[in-house]
C-alpha cells in the first residue's frame, strides 16, 4: 500500500530507542525527513548515523529534556515546518499509590503527560497556520485498563487518550487529525528491565528475565507500532481523528 509520505518531515520524541526509533525507520523507509528529539545527545547520534546509511533522509537530532516546557516550547520552534508529530517521549514508573511518591508522579507526568500538552499547544498552531498536519500520541493501554500496580502510569495514560479525543474531535476543521497509539507489551529496553526486575524478586536471578517473558500473547516488536504509526500519518487515513487505536495483540480485550 502506498502512504504517499515522501517528501515529509516528521518530528519524533524518544526518536534514539524502542518504539520512536522503530518509528523513525519507518518513516525514514517512506522518504520523510526527520527530526530526533530525546534526552540523550549520544544516542540521538548513533540514530541519526544509523537511519542515513540505511535510508538516505536527512536527519536532525534535538537533546533536550520535554519534562521542562520551556524546551518542549523550544523544540517547536527549531521544527516549524514538520508535517508530523509523534509524542512518543516518557515512561512512567510502576508501583501503587503509596509505592509512587508525589515527587517520582510529577517528575514523570511533567515528561509524558505534561511534554505530549505542551508539544501538542506549540505545533498545533504552527499546523493550523498551513491547514494540515497529523498528532500522533504514543501513549500505554493501561489507559484503557488500569490496574493498582501500575496507577500513576493508568491515570496518565487516560487523561492523554481524553487529549486526543478532545483535540481530534475538532481539529479536522483546521486541516490537522489527531489520532493516538496504545500499545501493549513490546519487546524493548524498558520491558527486558522490567522482567530483570522480576527476576531477581522471584528467582534471585535477574539473568532469568526471559522465563518471565510473557507467550499468551507474546509481546510485540517495535516495529509492529511503528507500521500503525506510518499508516495513521498517512492519507490513507484521513478520516481518523479523535481516536486511539490499540495494538496489544489482544490482551487487553482478555482481561
Amino acid at each position: 500500500m502506498e502512504l504517499n509520505l515522501s517528501g515529509k518531515t516528521a518530528l519524533i520524541t524518544g526518536g534514539s530507542k524502542g518504539i520512536g526509533l522503530a518509528c523513525a525507520g519507518a518513516f525514514a523507509a517512506e522518504g520523510c525527513g526527520l527530526h530526533l528529539a530525546a534526552r540523550k545527545e549520544q544516542d540521538l547520534q548513533r540514530a541519526k548515523e544509523r537511519i542515513e546509511s540505511k535510508y538516505g533522509v536527512c536527519v536532525e537530532i534535538h537533546p533536550v529534556d520535554l519534562g521542562h516546557g520551556d524546551q518542549a516550547r523550544a523544540l517547536a520552534e527549531a521544527c516549524p515546518d514538520i508535517d508530523i508529530l509523534v509524542n512518543n517521549a516518557g515512561a512512567i514508573p510502576r508501583g501503587d499509590l503509596w509505592q509512587i511518591d508525589e515527587s517520582s508522579l510529577r517528575r514523570a507526568w511533567d515528561l509524558k503527560v505534561f511534554g505530549y500538552v505542551n508539544l501538542c499547544r506549540a505545533v498545533y498552531p504552527q499546523m493550523k497556520s498551513r491547514g494540515k498536519g497529523v498528532i500522533i500520541n504514543i501513549i500505554g493501554a493501561a489507559g484503557q485498563r488500569p490496574r493498582m500496580g501500575y496507577i500513576a502510569g493508568g491515570m496518565g495514560n487516560a487523561s492523554l487518550m481524553a487529549l486526543c479525543a478532545a483535540l481530534g474531535a475538532g481539529s479536522l476543521k483546521d486541516g490537522i487529525r489527531v489520532v493516538g497509539v496504545n500499545p501493549g507489551l513490546i519487546k524493548t529496553q524498558r520491558l527486558a528491565s522490567l522482567l530483570q526486575a522480576g527476576a531477581q524478586k522471584k528467582f534471585n536471578d535477574p539473568e532469568r528475565w526471559q522465563e518471565l517473558m510473557p507467550t499468551d500473547p507474546p509481546p510485540g516488536d517495535p516495529e509492529d507500532i511503528a507500521s500503525v504509526v506510518a499508516f495513521l500519518a498517512s492519507e490513507r487515513a484521513r478520516y481518523i481523528t479523535g481516536t486511539v487505536v490499540t495494538a496489544d495483540g489482544g490482551i487487553t480485550a482478555m482481561m
